[in-house]
């Protein structure tokens, strides 16, 4: 049986890799982007699956063995708000406390005069964003941490080391739920690592939209200065979370980058010239991107065609398929394209049919996954994600598949070793909180070995690096 499962995981792998190089496998691989749809499946509330992740695991794992999907999040739900409540985070709204048990978590974006950073303090932002997110944010968005410059207390203390474990056990756990995923369900884990765009940090959980969007208007070059002083940041952690062995994607999930929200001359001089970087500094380590590209993009996909081909999978949400196809297709794996709505308020019959049509057309020759155009959540309709499923295995048959190139013909030639120049040339670089060159003018002479003393201070210091920015960019 085990010889069985670990065939099927290689026939997945297979497919599912193939299909993002842009090749044609024998047929279009299934990877449903599903959240709280595995809990309507599996029987939990959204309050469990989102409360206690271990009962977003197991939902997981049950609509991967009776799915027979190719590949899967091991959880999409993704944001625990045992975490976040252990944090003390202002900005969820927690199912079976502040909403309803069957509905989802929700984001609690601040008005503008309450926004968790203020306009005055970009130079505070820019200078040292790691700083900045301890000293400044992190005691505006937690109910528990104390603002700066006023007394420690013991809840204060406690949230600090509840939330920095509770984030430990929670990402240690990911490991053995992608072997359970490979070993009992034959299941690929279909991204790995976490990536956003400066803009979208500043407004997602910053400025928020309605004081970026004015910023944005009256001042432009500080926009752009503090998204040049995130992306070292962001792009650090990206690669940190990346898949070691290069087969599955790294995420960027993108918001307000897109019609209607931000202009097309901001779009061309602040959100695309501090994300492109990025994403030629993963591709330059053979790191392939999927641009989750929630909303409406098509006015950018002219500028998305230039990156390297291979280089991205393009994931369909509000846009539309035929032009994406024109723009992208022959260069990029495109994704999704199913809509929600379909999925939650249309009939079985005719869910297949949309399926079907976009086999035939954008996933004529290979380069095509199927999956709903954004993350289904429990509106979504079982029977509706069953014919999804199904639709995929019977028309997404091909007749001449292609073997997977171990490499792209645009992929670079060998890995780049170390940050680009960019990254390595910001005041501290990314991974530290306190430069050793600071502490070690506080220690008495070094008698001993010096490298050894800076290593471990400084893979401490990682930690405490990863959790503030995880908090900013993961919940």
């Amino acid at each position: 049986m085990r010889t069985d499962i670990e065939a099927l995981y290689g026939e997945r792998l297979n497919r599912y890799v193939t299909a993002m190089r842009n090749g044609q496998p024998e047929r279009v691989p299934i990877r449903p982007f599903a959240a709280e749809i595995t809990a309507k499946y599996a029987g939990f509330t959204c309050q469990q699956v989102t409360h206690d992740y271990r009962c977003a695991f197991e939902a997981v794992l049950r609509c991967c063995r009776d799915f027979d999907w190719d590949a899967a999040v091991p959880n999409m739900v993704y944001v625990w708000t045992g975490l976040t409540q252990a944090i003390g985070l202002r900005y969820y709204g927690v199912p079976g406390i502040d909403v309803a048990p069957d509905v989802a978590f929700q984001y609690r974006e601040p008005a503008e005069e309450q926004a968790f950073m203020k306009r005055q303090e970009y130079d505070e932002l820019i200078a040292d964003p790691t700083r900045f997110l301890y000293e400044t944010w992190l005691p505006r968005v937690s109910g528990e941490v104390t603002a700066k410059s006023q007394p420690v207390t013991y809840r204060n203390n406690l949230s600090f080391v509840k939330g920095g474990m509770a984030m430990l056990d929670y990402f240690h756990a990911f490991g053995p739920q992608v072997e359970r995923m490979r070993s009992e369900c034959g299941t690929v884990s279909a991204i790995c690592g976490m990536l956003k765009a400066p803009l979208d940090i500043l407004g997602d959980k910053l400025r928020g939209y309605m004081a970026l969007a004015f910023d944005l208007m009256e001042i432009p070059d500080k926009v752009l200065r503090a998204c040049q002083a995130l992306m070292p940041h962001l792009g650090y952690l990206a690669l940190t979370g990346a898949d070691p062995l290069k087969l599955v994607p790294i995420p960027i999930w993108m918001h307000r980058g897109c019609t209607p929200f931000i202009s097309r001359r901001h779009f061309e001089t602040i959100y695309w010239p501090t994300l492109k970087p990025i994403f030629d500094a993963l591709w330059a380590q053979g790191n392939q991107v999927l641009m989750y590209a929630e909303g409406k993009w098509d006015a950018h996909l002219a500028e998305f065609a230039k990156l390297p081909a291979g280089s991205v999978i393009y994931h369909i949400d509000r846009g539309d398929p035929a032009e994406a196809h024109r723009a992208l297709g022959g260069r990029f794996c495109l994704s999704g394209g199913v809509p929600n709505t379909l999925l939650a308020f249309g009939k079985p019959e005719e869910v297949k049919a949309h399926c079907r049509k976009l086999i035939e057309t954008i996933g004529a020759e290979g380069g095509y996954i199927m999956d709903a155009s954004a993350i289904m959540q429990n509106d979504a309709s079982i029977e509706n994600l069953k014919a999804m499923t199904d639709a995929a295995r019977e028309y997404g048959a091909y007749r001449s598949p292609s073997a997977p190139s171990p490499r792209h013909p645009d992929a670079p030639v060998r890995a780049a070793p170390g940050l680009p120049a960019w990254a390595a040339a910001a005041k501290i670089p990314p991974g530290v909180c306190l430069p050793f060159e600071r502490k070690a003018l506080e220690l008495p002479s070094i008698c001993g070995d010096a490298a050894l003393v800076r290593r471990v201070w400084d893979d401490i210091e990682g930690l405490a690096y990863l959790y503030i920015w995880h908090v900013l960019l993961s919940f």
